[in-house]
């Protein structure tokens, strides 16, 4: 194997390791956003949605936006200053998404 051969061998392999680590890395950091604990989804909405209309509508709609943004407003409604995400999320016809 010539010189040049073990030279790109190394870069390969050194790319390699990078890359898992940096995997394993953003594994580990999928439970806590800037800080934040994860939090338990369910339990959240369920406290959100417990005077909606429509809870399982409710449900799923603070579901999804409590897995994308790591918070849910406490309370049964309002409180979206607690977390701007959840406000800011709309759907695509320009609605806000969550309850």
């Amino acid at each position: 194997m010539s010189s040049y051969s073990k030279s790109v061998a190394s870069i390969f392999l050194m790319m390699l390791f990078f890359a898992f680590c940096q995997a394993d890395w953003l594994s580990s950091q999928k439970g806590e956003i800037k800080g934040r604990p994860k939090i338990d989804c369910g339990i959240k909405c369920q406290e959100r949605c417990t005077l909606s209309s429509r809870p399982h509508l409710c449900k799923r709609a603070c579901g999804t936006c409590c897995v994308r943004c790591h918070c849910v407003p406490p309370g049964t409604s309002g409180n979206y200053e607690k977390c701007p995400c959840y406000y800011n999320m709309t759907t695509h016809g320009g609605k806000r998404k969550c309850p």
